[in-house]
C-alpha cells in the first residue's frame, strides 16, 4: 500500500459515511448526491466515468446506490477502498434501522418523524433534478442518443420493465449507433460474453421464487440468511420489486405478519441510505440481533461480489467500439430511468389527493424551489439541503398545526 492509500481510505470513509447518514430519497437521490461529491467536489472521477458506472449498476442485481459506492471505492482506493466505501455507505442505515427495530419490538410502535420527512422529500427532489441536468448534458452526446433517451422514457411510462427497457435501449442503441457508421470492425467478440452474462441475471430472478424455503414458523438463521442472500443476488429494479420479494418469501411462509412487513417498509422509507437496510429491521423482528446481522450480510454481500467482478471489465468494454456504443446507449437510458422515477416522486411529493380532486401541495413546492435555487445558484452541499429541508418541513408542520 502506497503512502497515499491511508489518506484515500480516510477520505472515502468520510464521504460515504456522510452520504449514508443523509441519503434520504432512494437510489436516484443517492446517485445525485454521489455525483456532487465524487465528480464535482472531490474530482475522483470524471462525469463520463461516473455515467459508465451508473449504466453498469443498472444492469446487475442489487441496490444501485450501494453498488455505486462500492465502484467508486474500488476505482479510488483499490480493494480496501471497495470494502471501506461500501461499509461506510451501508453502515449508518443499518445502525439507524437496527435501533428502530429494537424500539419497535420493545415499544410496539414506529417513531413519529413525518414532519421532518415532509421537508426532506422536496429538498431531495431538487437534488435529483440537479444531477439529472448535469449528467444528462454529459450523456447526451448527439441527437441519436437524445432520441434513445426519449424512446426509453416513453417505454417506461407505458409500463415496460426497467431492466428490459435498459437492455433494449442499450442493445438497439448500440446497433443504431454502430451500423449507422457504415462499418463493423469485428471487435465485438468479447462483448458477446458480457451480454450473455447480463441476460442470464433476469432468468435468475424468475428461478428465485420457484422454490421458496419450506417453514411454517420462525426460520433458522441459516434459512433467514439464505433467503436474503438469494434476494440480494437476483434483485433488479426499484424498491417495489423488493417489496414483492418480501411479501412472497416472508409473509407467504408465515415468517412475518402483513403488518410487520408494512412497518418494515415504512422504516425503509424514512431512514437514510439504501432501502435494502429494511432487511436489518426484518431480521431483528424475526430473530433478534443475530437475525439482523445475517439478513444484512445476506442482502448486501452479493453487491460487493458483483462489483468486484464487473469493475475491472469496464475499461475493456469502453475500449471496444461496439461495447462503447452499448455503454453510451445504456447511460442515456439510465438517465431516462432517473427522469421517469423523478416524475413519479414529484407526483407523490407535490400532489395531494383530496377525495376525487388532485391539488398542488404549495408548501412542498415552495421547499423544492428554495432547495433547487440553493443547489443550483449557490452550490449548497447536499447535507445542508437535507437539513434545511427538514427544518422547513418542521416549521411548516408547526405553522399549519397552530
Amino acid at each position: 500500500m502506497d503512502s497515499s492509500a491511508p489518506h484515500r481510505l480516510t477520505q472515502l470513509a468520510k464521504v460515504f459515511f456522510k452520504l449514508g447518514a443523509i441519503g434520504f430519497g432512494g437510489p436516484a437521490a443517492h446517485i445525485a448526491m454521489m455525483e456532487d461529491e465524487v465528480v464535482h467536489r472531490h474530482k475522483w472521477l470524471t462525469r463520463e466515468q461516473f455515467l459508465d458506472l451508473v449504466g453498469a449498476t443498472n444492469l446487475i442485481p442489487g441496490p444501485n446506490s450501494t453498488e455505486m459506492a462500492i465502484h467508486v471505492g474500488y476505482i479510488y482506493a483499490g480493494w480496501l477502498g471497495l470494502i471501506v466505501a461500501g461499509i461506510c455507505f451501508i453502515g449508518p442505515a443499518v445502525v439507524i434501522t437496527g435501533a428502530f427495530a429494537w424500539a419497535y419490538v420493545v415499544f410496539g410502535q414506529l417513531p413519529q418523524v413525518s414532519p421532518l420527512l415532509y421537508g426532506i422529500k422536496p429538498a431531495v427532489l431538487a437534488i435529483i433534478l440537479g444531477a439529472i441536468w448535469k449528467l444528462g448534458k454529459t450523456a447526451v452526446k448527439n441527437r441519436k442518443l437524445l432520441l434513445i433517451a426519449v424512446a426509453v422514457t416513453v417505454a417506461l411510462f407505458l409500463g415496460l420493465n426497467e431492466v428490459i427497457a435498459l437492455l433494449l435501449g442499450g442493445l438497439l442503441g448500440m446497433l443504431w449507433l454502430r451500423l449507422s457508421q457504415g462499418h463493423n470492425d469485428g471487435t465485438g467478440t468479447g462483448f458477446n460474453g458480457w451480454l450473455i452474462g447480463v441476460s442470464f441475471h433476469p432468468l435468475l430472478s424468475q428461478i428465485s421464487t420457484a422454490s421458496p424455503l419450506a417453514s411454517p414458523t420462525a426460520p433458522t438463521l441459516w434459512q433467514l440468511g439464505l433467503f436474503f442472500l438469494k434476494v440480494g443476488s437476483v434483485l433488479f429494479g426499484s424498491g417495489y420489486v423488493l417489496i414483492a420479494f418480501l411479501e412472497e418469501g416472508l409473509v407467504g411462509q408465515g415468517w412475518l405478519t402483513q403488518q410487520q412487513l408494512l412497518d418494515a417498509i415504512a422504516i425503509g422509507q424514512f431512514t437514510p441510505g439504501p432501502v435494502s437496510s429494511t432487511a436489518t429491521f426484518i431480521g431483528y423482528v424475526i430473530a433478534g440481533w443475530p437475525g439482523a446481522v445475517v439478513a444484512t450480510l445476506g442482502i448486501f454481500l452479493p453487491s460487493f461480489l458483483f462489483v468486484a467482478a464487473l469493475n475491472p471489465l469496464l475499461p475493456r468494454l469502453r475500449s471496444s467500439p461496439w461495447a462503447s456504443a452499448f455503454l453510451d446507449a445504456v447511460n442515456v437510458s439510465a438517465i431516462a430511468l432517473m427522469a421517469a422515477v423523478t416524475v413519479q416522486l414529484a407526483r407523490g411529493i407535490l400532489i395531494v389527493s383530496t377525495g376525487t380532486q388532485l391539488n398542488i401541495d404549495w408548501s412542498a413546492l415552495f421547499i423544492a424551489i428554495i432547495a433547487a435555487v440553493a443547489a443550483i445558484r449557490f452550490r449548497l452541499t447536499t447535507i445542508w439541503l437535507v437539513l434545511g429541508g427538514a427544518l422547513m418541513g418542521w416549521l411548516a408542520n408547526f405553522i399549519l398545526s397552530n
